[in-house]
């Protein structure tokens, strides 16, 4: 067994606190492109709802969201300052460095959003950052890190907040760490079973503090 030797986060809604930014830039867009706006009333109902089904809801082509994205996050940019990150992920990534687990961020986000966020919270040491417009294609995302890094699946585990970040562990073989505190509600991801549900960052340290006493994530699992 290999120990586990990265722990990878989603970063809107799993490090970044960022939904009314999100949401501002989307209505914008929305407003520009002539689609249907995000209620506030209508949050709870979207959050239990597939990306497809919201979009089916507000309107918007689901074939046109990776050449919407760029779009969508030149928008956010410009509100970086006003996004902050969840409580406890400074004091998570801090003690993970110390710990030598290295740390990546794998969004649709852009990179030069990340970056400049992760530079003014004083972040830089998290250095890998992978991107891409690809809403759904975040397995291949992964694969490419896994190779690029010369990994193996149980070397890893993943943070995210979605139910996409699931469906991409999933076909990858990597054990993911799904976070309560983000977008998608409980009740959709738990159909897809990830193999940890956490309600603080510090359940993710907990986690790890286990994988200490064991070998890889698959002993994690072992002795949940």
């Amino acid at each position: 067994m290999q120990a586990i030797k990265f722990v990878v986060f989603d970063f809107d809604g799993t490090l970044a606190d960022s939904k009314h930014v999100a949401i501002s830039a989307i209505n914008q867009l929305a407003d520009r492109h002539h689609y249907k706006p995000i209620r506030p009333e209508a949050l709870e109902q979207l959050r239990k709802l597939s990306i497809a089904e919201r979009c089916r809801l507000l309107g918007w082509p689901v074939y046109k969201l990776p050449f919407l994205a760029a779009e969508l996050y030149q928008l956010y940019k410009h509100s970086l300052h006003e996004i902050n990150l969840f409580p406890g992920i400074r004091e998570l990534l801090t003690e993970l460095q110390r710990n030598n687990i290295q740390v990546a961020i794998l969004s649709s986000n852009s990179e030069q959003n990340i970056r400049t966020f992760l530079q003014a919270n004083n972040l830089e040491f998290v250095q890998h950052v992978i991107c891409s417009n690809r809403i759904f294609g975040k397995d291949k995302m992964l694969r490419k890190f896994l190779k690029t890094h010369q990994l193996q699946p149980q070397n890893v585990l993943y943070a995210g907040d979605e139910v996409r970040d699931v469906i991409a562990c999933k076909k990858c073989g990597i054990k993911i760490s799904w976070v309560s505190w983000g977008f998608d509600s409980q009740e959709l991801v738990q159909s897809e079973n990830p193999d940890f549900i956490v309600h603080s960052p510090e359940e993710i340290l907990g986690l790890l503090s286990i994988s200490s006493k064991a070998s890889s994530v698959e002993d994690l699992i072992q002795k949940r």
